[in-house]
């Protein structure tokens, strides 16, 4: 069932290119929109409606709507046979999959085509660590530093007997902390940096933090580690998308701030990290018309803007295409900046093809 729905996928995607040029991604961007696959979030709360359960990732690549999928998520840093597990929701699990011999790490080889078919389609494709459950622990600096060892051999350029994506070779990573302790993870990202700098391709590292600035449990690694972008989780919290107008709230400014004078990295993009329905989280869902007035405000506004992050792609697909509206709306904030700039100081920009499919 899995390869006759590759098979189809793999057809609509070279028609959808065909259509139209590819486009590389470009992390420097201000209305890039990066979309959680992994969880089937609509599916946990709709046991009932299959209909808009979480498909495979290559479904939800066939137009150019979403730039960056972030696979969620890696949830323990070390389980069975000393290697991380995996969990992908309805997608692959322990009733579809095997584990590798002597590990609670899923093989999940059979996505490998999806994930190099979302590549060659311009889309960025990352593995978060951790979640709301997650347990991404360290003892100490020399096991952190060891452990981007592991991270690089299994998902990025290394080599392993235990690829749970097999060939496909992911963009980077995400740190999606949502509890425990710090110890280690700036020697691990260090590490992991090292790598990718060595690496044939460019990687990137990012992090999803609550919108409560500074962020209580992975703060203090944003402050010490050049990330690339950071998904600030506008949602359920104080801060979150529903206090707009609360100026003592709303605290994008904050995050700005963080970008231009404290991150290492100093090109880093600030995300406003949005729930893509309302039963997606607690509290922070806007409707279409209102995230669109917000985007195009704090895009117009704040240097360090990115873009948006939605959790998750089920949600926003059975929420009439939430990440439509979201993506028609960076597009058009884009559009109303550029108006406003001399042709002459504009970015140069280029469409690319890729050669192969």
């Amino acid at each position: 069932m899995v390869a006759n729905f590759s098979c189809l996928t793999l057809s609509s995607l070279l028609l959808g290119i065909m259509a139209h040029r590819i486009v590389a991604f470009n992390m420097l961007s201000s209305d890039n929109l990066a979309v959680y696959w992994g969880q089937n979030s609509y599916g946990a709360i709709n046991p009932d409606k299959p209909a808009h359960w979480q498909k495979t990732l290559s479904y939800y690549c066939m137009d150019n709507v979403i730039d960056t999928f972030p696979i969620a998520f890696l949830v323990d840093s070390y389980a069975g046979g000393n290697l991380p597990s995996i969990d992908l929701a309805n997608i692959c699990n322990s009733g579809n999959a095997n584990y590798f011999p002597g590990t609670d790490l899923l093989n999940c080889s059979f996505l490998a085509s999806d994930i190099e078919m979302c590549q060659s389609a311009g889309k960025a494709v990352t593995i978060s660590l951790g979640g709301g459950t997650g347990n991404i622990q360290f003892q100490n600096d020399s096991q952190a530093a060891a452990y981007a060892q592991t991270i690089w051999n299994l998902f990025l350029g290394g080599k392993s007997k235990t690829r749970p994506f097999g060939s496909a070779i992911l963009d980077g990573i995400d740190m999606d902390i949502e509890g425990g302790s710090q110890t280690g993870y700036v020697s691990f990202l260090t590490a992991l940096r090292k790598h990718m700098n060595r690496g044939k391709k460019k990687y990137y590292i990012t992090a999803a933090p609550q919108c409560p600035y500074p962020d209580a449990y992975i703060g203090n690694t944003l402050n010490a580690v050049g990330f690339d972008a950071v998904y600030v989780q506008f949602y359920n919290n104080y801060c979150g998308l529903q206090h707009y107008n609360n100026h003592n709230d709303w605290n994008f400014a904050a995050w700005d701030d963080w970008a231009n004078n404290v991150s290492p990295n100093r090109d880093v993009k600030v995300y406003i990290g949005a729930p893509a329905s309302s039963g997606a989280a607690g509290s922070g869902y806007v409707n279409p018309k209102r995230i669109t007035s917000i985007i195009q405000q704090t895009q117009s506004n704040y240097s360090s803007f990115g873009g948006v992050m939605l959790w998750d792609v089920s949600d926003a697909y059975a929420n009439h295409r939430y990440d439509t509206a979201v993506k028609q709306a960076l597009r058009s904030g884009v559009d109303l900046l550029n108006k406003r700039i001399p042709d002459q100081y504009l970015p140069e920009t280029r469409d690319i093809t890729h050669d192969k499919d």
